[in-house]
């Protein structure tokens, strides 16, 4: 969203929520972004992943609640000035209803120093690719049809979230109330291990 002077608004509202599902993610914003539809995708700005620290996001990713939104470049490393987003070794798939499989969520770490041996922190990244350019997205935008998909392995979409706390006090339920994924579960409690680490102390 941009105001008349052009600066964009990254932050929701006052009453607003953005609380979507993966599949609502994947549909909804990842694949009409990647086929440069008008859509609502235009709400998530686009980020360039290499350039900012997850603490650097505020007021440039969409806000909503403590998470952050954002599309970046697909890339094939994560890596940063200061650090760099280390992957975990699982990924959960994303269904649409009976359509099938419609895309893949991946999970990633935050960590401070340079690979292998920098230090956790307690940010935490859901990165959603597409997948399944078949009848489930047809059935949802049917003039896209046969149409070229410039961009189909270009963009991806970011979820960033810090975690504080002990992951014992998180009830595994998303903010509407919906039951979680494992990959989910496993999203809040990663900090279950972290010392507390505050990234302030490496700003």
């Amino acid at each position: 969203m941009e105001m008349e002077d052009g600066r964009r608004v990254n932050h929701l509202p006052p009453g607003f929520r953005f609380c979507p599902t993966d599949e609502e993610l994947v549909l909804h914003f990842l694949y009409p972004k990647s086929l440069r539809l008008p859509c609502y995708s235009n709400i998530i700005p686009e980020l360039d992943l290499h350039r900012l620290h997850p603490w650097e996001l505020d007021g440039k990713a969409l806000m909503s609640g403590k998470r952050y939104f954002f599309f970046s470049q697909k890339m094939e490393n994560r890596v940063l000035e200061n650090g760099y987003w280390k992957q975990l070794e699982m990924e959960e798939p994303i269904f649409s209803g009976g359509s099938g499989k419609v895309g893949v969520k991946k999970l990633f770490e935050f960590y401070i120093g340079g690979a292998p041996f920098g230090m956790k922190t307690n940010w935490v990244m859901q990165e959603y690719h597409l997948c399944n350019w078949g009848s489930a997205f047809s059935s949802h935008y049917p003039k896209t049809k046969g149409i070229r998909k410039l961009d189909s392995n270009k963009w991806v979409l970011c979820k960033v979230e810090e975690h504080k706390g002990n992951a014992q006090s998180f009830n595994y339920s998303d903010e509407d109330g919906s039951e979680l994924s494992c990959l989910d579960e496993m999203f809040l409690s990663l900090d279950d291990d972290l010392d507390d680490i505050s990234s302030s102390h490496f700003l």
